[in-house]
């Protein structure tokens, strides 16, 4: 497991799924917002490929987000996009709505980021949000990500388009927070 000072990040386990279908993807509002295709519902049991681990996939590395005391399970984290000729990745997370304000998502970037730079050997990392995502905008930020541009209109979400924020940071503009 990779630890921040308050979440660490670990391999997805089968009692993982129903609570984060439950909690993060039955939620239309949420689930619209967190992915860049349509919500739609999901069979109990299926096979859901936002939370099942294909373990042969190369390009995506998926974590459960768990609290450092006590071990509650409270979201995901992702690097995927992995490009292993530019050393680049995009980074993601979504936080189970009892977690949310609590500063866990700055301690799952700065993770990732370790994740990322230090055991991926990246030399790049990057985030896209929705403009108006102002917690994911902080722990980017936090963790020393620059806003590089804004995409117009970009996301369909709930029956409008909305501006994403791109953001980018260089291993060499990092500063580690934590010793995962």
């Amino acid at each position: 497991m990779l630890t921040g000072s308050k979440v660490g990040l670990r391999a997805r386990h089968a009692e993982d799924i129903p609570i984060l279908r439950t909690e993060l993807y039955d939620d239309v509002a949420n689930a619209a917002r967190a992915e860049g295709r349509p919500w739609r519902p999901m069979t109990p049991g299926s096979e859901d490929s936002r939370l099942v681990v294909d373990d042969k996939e190369q390009g995506h590395v998926p974590f459960s987000v768990v609290e450092l005391e006590g071990g509650t399970l409270i979201g995901t984290a992702n690097l995927w996009g992995i490009d292993n000729h530019s050393r680049s990745a995009h980074i993601g997370l979504g936080l189970l709505p009892s977690a949310r304000g609590k500063g866990y998502g700055t301690d799952v970037v700065a993770v990732l980021c370790h994740y990322g730079f230090v055991v991926r050997g990246l030399h790049r990392l990057q985030i896209e949000t929705l403009a108006d995502n102002a917690a994911m905008l902080r722990s980017a930020e936090h963790n020393g990500f620059v806003r590089e541009g804004v995409l117009r209109s970009s996301a369909w979400v709930m029956g409008e388009f909305l501006d994403e924020v791109l953001l980018g940071l260089l291993v060499h503009e990092w500063k580690p927070s934590v010793q995962a």
